[in-house]
């Protein structure tokens, strides 16, 4: 699961970073209004965690952009100002909560775990593909009915692809949504798919994680050719 952490302060973005991705979130980072803005239109983010005062465009103003123009990811504000009319302004301008800093860390992860359940009531909380399932929100999938762990980069691999399921899923969209920070190097795809292949194939007798020569990888319902 993406999200898009818009903050000016570089440590604190850097720590959010690091937090975030161990809790199994894959984190695209943006020290700028404009940018975060440009990011949010154009990313598929889970969630968007918003600074207000930044440079370029502060918080409120990208706020209010991406709901006038029908982006309803969640956006949780993060910021020092902790005056009763900042907060009634960012939700009002769209956001759908507020944290001050400093701030708990623990709270921060629970609070997006709130957001996530929330959109899951608007949004499918469970993808699936023929028996195939995953519970985006918790991170959990089934075969059949049977729990298979996978690590955060292995579930946010075949995220994108039950997300894309039937379709042609390059390497790159793949490398970009599980591995938005490291080196462009197509075996970080080929060794996650390969371990997939084992844990939720090979150990059914399956065949639904499908090479595209050329192209990169699609997930399909394979049960007919059972």
């Amino acid at each position: 699961m993406r999200i898009l952490v818009v903050e000016d302060e570089v440590d604190l973005a850097r720590t959010l970073h690091t937090g975030l991705t161990a809790e199994g979130y894959s984190v695209d980072l943006s020290h700028d209004g404009r940018q975060g803005l440009w990011m949010a239109r154009t990313g598929e983010y889970a969630l968007i965690v918003l600074d207000l005062m930044l440079p370029g465009l502060n918080g409120y103003k990208v706020c209010a952009q991406l709901r006038r123009e029908g982006i309803a990811t969640p956006i949780l504000i993060l910021t020092a100002k902790d005056g009763d009319w900042d907060q009634a302004e960012a939700l009002d301008t769209g956001a759908d909560d507020y944290l001050v800093k400093p701030f708990s860390y623990l709270v921060l992860v629970a609070r997006l775990r709130a957001l996530v359940r929330r959109a899951a009531a608007v949004a499918p909380p469970v993808l699936a593909v023929g028996d195939l399932s995953l519970d985006v929100a918790a991170r959990v999938c089934r075969r059949a009915g049977t729990r298979v762990d996978l690590t955060p980069r292995e579930f946010a691999v075949l995220e994108l692809l039950a997300r894309r399921a039937g379709q042609a899923v390059s390497k790159a969209d793949l490398l970009y949504h599980a591995w938005p920070d490291e080196a462009e190097d197509p075996n970080l795809v080929e060794a996650r798919v390969s371990a997939l292949r084992k844990k939720v194939d090979a150990a059914f007798r399956r065949r639904s994680l499908q090479t595209v020569r050329g192209i990169g990888y699609r997930l399909v319902d394979d049960r007919e050719r059972d």
